[in-house]
């Protein structure tokens, strides 16, 4: 499972400029079954997806297609993390 970080960097006030093409992103993500949810960092920081099904290499080219991310509206973060314990609902994260 990953969890990915989108803060806010240089480029922010053009996100209006780019926010089609991240939503158009996002859908994908989600249509490909790697995204398992979206939403963004409080306060106002950016945002943050958790993702699943995917290779740390596959990802990583991923999130650098973002039009964020390639225009330096944000600057991406990916942690990894091997879940060892979880409620039942997600126990399909387990590794």
């Amino acid at each position: 499972m990953f969890v990915v970080l989108l803060r806010f960097s240089a480029n922010k006030s053009q996100a209006a400029e780019f926010i089609e093409g991240h939503n158009a992103w996002l859908k994908s993500g989600f249509d490909d079954g790697v995204f398992l949810s979206a939403g963004s960092l409080q306060p106002n920081l950016g945002g943050g997806i958790v993702a699943y099904n995917t290779s740390l290499a596959d990802l990583q080219s991923r999130v650098g297609n973002d039009p964020f991310v390639a225009k330096n509206v944000v600057s991406a973060e990916i942690l990894e993390i091997s879940v060892v314990k979880a409620d039942s609902r997600l126990e399909f994260l387990m590794d």
